[in-house]
């Protein structure tokens, strides 16, 4: 019984800290956006139902999203084509596009 409230004890004293998400900027996404809009659209929405709207989407999503298809975790749909858009993107690329593109409506 010691043990284990000094086991509690020591868990509730510990503290985690919390994950980071540094936002982009959306006027900088805005400029990189321009070869994403030929299949998303120039205001997010796309232009053929194959391909998903971007406009007001998660920023945090779209970080995640642009992260894993850039290391080709991401499979299936157009995943194969998504891979070579986010092959040349930084993180603070990925972070401005988020952003831009969660700012839209």
């Amino acid at each position: 019984m010691k043990i284990f409230a000094i086991t509690l004890a020591t868990l509730a004293s510990l503290t985690l800290a919390p994950t980071s998400f540094a936002a982009g900027d959306a006027t900088v996404g805005k400029s990189k956006a321009a070869v994403c809009a030929s299949c998303h659209g120039a205001d997010g929405m796309a232009l053929m139902p194959a391909y998903p709207n971007l406009a007001g989407q998660n920023e945090e999503y779209l970080v995640s999203a642009l992260q894993a298809y850039r290391s080709k975790e991401r499979q299936g749909g157009n995943a194969a084509l998504m891979h070579a858009m986010a092959a040349n993107l930084s993180d603070d690329d990925i972070a401005n596009l988020a952003a831009y593109y969660a700012s839209l409506k």
